[in-house]
């Protein structure tokens, strides 16, 4: 069907139509086109027709097609054919570049690696958050989108989509994941921008609850009258130590040094387990080491009978694992105790709220918390109000003579106006 180039007429509608498959096994012919060198119609041996171009670069031929007829007219294909012509006539290769995009890595590929890579450095925790927000909303949305396509707009786009749908603080946390996920793709060299960042999140007030002295009575009593004191006493540890959920639920006896006396005893948290990723060395009250030695003589009195060492401090009622949730649990204890809107977080709040009280500075605050910033503790700076309060009370008493247990020896001055 190929003929030399003086004799090739140009392509048209009724030329394409009257194409014949070709003969003799072969599994395609190329009529060519008398016009634009290089553009032809390509026929299968079942008839299927469409338009190629064959061009050279960097020494190289290359056949692209540029699609089949009848979706494609011949006047249309022509002028593509034209087009792509000038686009190698600049050095670039169409069929490469449509390669490259076909093969460019998608979010659901950025989703895998992310996961495959990233994922086993963050906490047990942090992984299920992520795994269900991108199972809600990030794989559904963007999965089959090239992770270079995606723009900026379509990320403040899904961003207001989540917040319409009554989570505004979600949305929030999915854009953070977007941005971490976007930042890694750049250090693969996937795209070289991070189309997450600057995107506006909606406005979280930052949550002060903790317990008032009245409140912490009703909660020890409701604690004492658990049925279940295994949670219970996960919650007391919580509440002597000030621990995150997941450092306490998952510690082993190894981290503990009770100590022999009450002048000792510390926990040590190993960096897996903290969430700054490096050790947190933090001494024990005697409260502490008080309940921890209970649950200690209970634990080796169990290992006897099971005739191995314990483990975990919170160990799960069937396998080797330990406690992982308590949240049913405190949800009753709260209603037993008559607090609401108490999260198990919050116990944390109120440990810093009584150090807080008690005069102790963020510094120390901070490092019993195992904070890694002073930004971190400067969040618990609002409870400082109380004591600030009563210091500037006393002085303000005092300079105005109406403190009369103040020293005789002190200097009053009367403030007046001029």
């Amino acid at each position: 069907m190929r003929t030399a180039a003086g004799d090739r007429p140009k392509l048209t509608d009724r030329l394409v139509k009257a194409a014949a498959p070709p003969a003799g096994g072969r599994l395609n012919a190329i009529l060519y086109d008398g016009e634009v060198k290089g553009f032809g119609l390509r026929v299968t041996k079942d008839g299927a027709r469409a338009f190629v171009l064959n061009y050279r670069i960097a020494g190289r031929e290359r056949r692209l097609t540029i699609g089949s007829y009848p979706d494609w007219t011949v006047l249309a294909a022509r002028e593509e054919a034209k087009r792509l012509k000038r686009l190698v006539d600049t050095g670039r290769d169409p069929l490469g570049e449509r390669v490259a995009v076909r093969q460019a890595p998608t979010i659901a590929d950025l989703i895998e690696r992310y996961l495959a890579e990233h994922g086993p450095r963050k906490r047990e925790r942090s992984r299920r958050e992520d795994d269900a927000m991108i199972r809600q909303w990030i794989a559904p949305q963007l999965g089959s989108s090239k992770v270079a396509d995606i723009r900026h707009a379509g990320v403040d786009a899904l961003h207001r989509k989540i917040t319409a749908a009554g989570t505004p603080t979600r949305a929030n946390r999915v854009v953070a994941l977007l941005s971490r996920m976007f930042t890694l793709a750049i250090r693969w060299e996937w795209r070289p921008d991070n189309p997450a960042a600057g995107i506006e999140r909606n406005h979280e007030e930052p949550r002060h609850r903790y317990l008032s002295g009245d409140e912490l009575r009703r909660l020890t009593v409701a604690l004492a009258a658990h049925p279940n004191q295994r949670a219970a006493n996960a919650v007391r540890l919580l509440l002597l130590t000030g621990a995150r959920r997941g450092e306490a639920l998952s510690a082993t006896w190894d981290q503990f040094d009770l100590g022999s006396d009450l002048a000792a005893g510390h926990w040590i948290k190993p960096s897996s387990h903290t969430k700054q990723k490096r050790e947190h060395r933090v001494p024990l009250s005697a409260p502490a080491r008080q309940l921890l030695a209970e649950l200690l003589a209970a634990a080796e009195a169990r290992a006897v009978e099971e005739g191995r060492e314990p483990r975990f401090v919170f160990p799960a009622r069937s396998g080797d694992g330990h406690m992982t949730e308590i949240k049913g649990a405190w949800a009753a204890i709260c209603m037993t105790a008559g607090i609401d809107g108490v999260r198990l977080h919050d116990l944390r709040h109120t440990y810093a709220s009584v150090l807080a009280s008690g005069g102790y500075s963020l510094p120390v605050i901070g490092a019993l918390l195992g904070h890694s910033q002073a930004a971190t503790t400067q969040r618990y700076a609002h409870l400082f109000d109380d004591p600030l309060r009563s210091a500037t009370e006393r002085v303000g008493a005092i300079v105005s003579g109406e403190d009369t247990a103040a020293e005789p020896a002190a200097n009053v001055l009367e403030i007046r106006s001029r």
